[in-house]
């Protein structure tokens, strides 16, 4: 049997690698290149256990399991990236508008910088109440 046939015949089955993973083995990478030149015991044991953990996550027969881990640190990623682009445009808009969360679902919204009092509409639930600016 080739070698390839045989990898594939292990593989059945297993997780294989996910964006989880792909982090998991970069920042044991990374960790890697900086004791290269701090020397420290904690970030070396720091990155056996991820390297370990990235290869019993690709091997796991637990696929719902490693799924769902997946799925929340995705999750936590567009958290993360969301709050970073809302600060982009915050700034980008800084002298244009205003940004204000709604009372009610805490959608944020975008308003001119027109000074004053004024009634705004939320797009998303449709209630209407005052925003100072």
């Amino acid at each position: 049997m080739k070698f390839r046939q045989r990898l594939e015949k292990f593989m059945y089955g297993r997780y294989g690698v996910d964006k989880f993973g792909i982090v998991l083995l970069c920042t044991a990478l990374a960790l890697m290149i900086v004791n290269s030149f701090v020397h420290s015991l904690f970030i070396y044991l720091l990155e056996i256990f991820l390297l370990v953990y990235h290869f019993f996550r690709s091997f796991s027969r637990n696929i719902a399991k490693r799924y769902r881990e997946n799925e929340k640190f995705e999750e936590t990623i567009k958290k993360i990236n969301s709050f970073f682009k809302l600060r982009k445009a915050i700034w980008k808009d800084r002298k244009t508008h205003v940004y204000r969360k709604c009372k009610f679902c805490k959608a944020v919204l975008r308003l001119p910088k027109v000074k004053g009092k004024h009634t705004v509409v939320c797009p998303k639930c449709k209630k209407r109440f005052d925003v100072k600016v």
